[in-house]
């Protein structure tokens, strides 16, 4: 049984001091690759360079290139020419495999909403012009990003920790979105999330942990208070529990929902 973490901040400076081991554990139980998100531009290379430190052990890591709504105060718009050409360069690298992690959060008050707005609908252009997929940042926002996504048709991609109702899932995977559920699906109070994880069709989800953050119910109270990728079987076994199915079953649908969001990580697996 194999599995593959669609989220996780790898190059967060929480994992500086151990993060061999982090990636050690994760090898260990099963696996095979995770995505790395970038937040900012001045990150673009070490993200890269953490996928070619790690390709042996995970053959499947990869990246996407983006600008994160929680930094676009400090984003300068060159920062976009620095994306373009980021893109341009790796065009032909296999393990990119999108835009992200983009998208508008209004849970967070200090953020300029017309900034983060402006950056948001620049990246989904510069990503339909690169035909590449997006993972979206959906906090308190999934009807300003739907919007969007019909003004500006992009090929798809991920809504990351999704946390919306049933009619806003419907419209995002009628646009070819997957969502994306972690850590947040085995807190027994989160009824909304969980009863979504059982209705939606099986071919609607990825599994994610969104390390080092959005923690598992078992690791809250942790000392560390840290997520890793290794929780990804423990995060699916909920997810199968709540769906009545196998784990094996749940395992090989993750499997197929990953690649089909995200058609150039097939590249990784020949």
């Amino acid at each position: 049984m194999t599995w593959f973490d669609s989220h996780c901040h790898l190059d967060a400076s929480e994992f500086s001091e151990d993060i061999d081991q982090v990636v050690e554990r994760a090898v260990q139980v099963g696996l095979k690759g995770l995505l790395i998100p970038t937040v900012q531009a001045k990150d673009f290379q070490k993200v890269i360079q953490l996928c070619e430190r790690y390709k042996d052990v995970l053959p499947q890591i990869c990246f996407t290139l983006g600008i994160h709504p929680l930094y676009t105060n400090e984003a300068i718009d060159s920062d976009l020419q620095i994306l373009k050409d980021t893109l341009n360069q790796y065009a032909d690298h296999p393990r990119l495999v999108g835009v992200g992690e983009i998208g508008l959060d209004y849970f967070v008050t200090h953020l300029d909403d017309k900034k983060q707005e402006f950056f948001f609908e620049e990246q989904l252009y510069i990503a339909k012009d690169f035909q590449l997929p997006v993972i979206i940042h959906v906090r308190k926002s999934q009807d300003q990003i739907l919007k969007r996504l019909r003004k500006i048709k992009v090929s798809g991609g991920i809504a990351h920790a999704f946390n919306g109702s049933q009619v806003q899932a419907n419209h995002f995977l009628k646009l070819n979105f997957k969502l994306g559920f972690g850590g947040t699906v085995t807190h027994p109070r989160s009824l909304q999330i969980r009863r979504l994880a059982t209705e939606l069709s099986i071919d609607s989800f990825v599994l994610e942990t969104d390390a080092p953050d959005i923690p598992p119910l078992w690791l809250l109270g942790d000392v560390k208070g840290r997520n890793e990728p290794q929780e990804i079987p423990k995060i699916a076994e909920c997810f199968a529990d709540l769906r009545a199915i196998s784990i094996d079953q749940l395992a090989i649908e993750a499997q197929k929902n990953i690649l089909s969001v995200l058609p150039r990580l097939n590249q990784l697996m020949q």
